[in-house]
């Protein structure tokens, strides 16, 4: 299922075209704040990628917080081009939710609060998600560092 960017999502789209032509620092099983004068993120790098590909690009997760915005905005990039007809899976600790607003290598949800509060309880979030060559991928994150990173987003943005 598409969905069609609109509103914060095409500001956070923008970000992300910015973050792919900059050097950013996400690190491997840690969550790093990075600060902006109009925006902040916390991101993590996957511990384990796993897939029958050959070539990929970038893969991580961010949780972006444009100011004066209440309301922190989740977002998956893959490192390819997303099946257009999947939704991604977000698995924390075995609860699985669902990110439907897909364009290019980058999803959303709607359910940000959701999955960030299941993600401040918990250890483990695999992502799973479908190329539009019909490669299937699963990523692994840790979530240890998480909930400090984001009240630090919180605090601090």
């Amino acid at each position: 299922m598409k969905t069609q960017i609109n509103g914060l999502y095409k500001i956070i789209f923008i970000i992300t075209l910015f973050l792919s032509t900059e050097s950013f620092s996400l690190e491997k099983g840690k969550w790093t704040f990075t600060k902006d004068k109009d925006w902040c993120y916390i991101g993590s790098i996957p511990l384990l990628e796993e897939g029958n590909y050959t070539k990929r690009g970038d893969t991580y997760f961010l949780v972006v917080r444009i100011n004066n915005q209440p309301d922190p905005e989740i977002q998956v990039n893959a490192g390819y081009n997303y099946s257009e007809t999947k939704e991604v899976e977000v698995i924390i600790d075995n609860n699985k939710n669902l990110l439907s607003i897909i364009e290019g290598d980058t999803a959303w949800t709607e359910n940000d609060k959701k999955i960030i509060e299941s993600m401040k309880k918990g250890k483990e979030m695999i992502v799973k998600g479908t190329s539009s060559r019909g490669t299937l991928t699963t990523d692994t994150y840790t979530l240890i560092g998480f909930t400090a990173a984001y009240n630090k987003l919180k605090k601090d943005c």
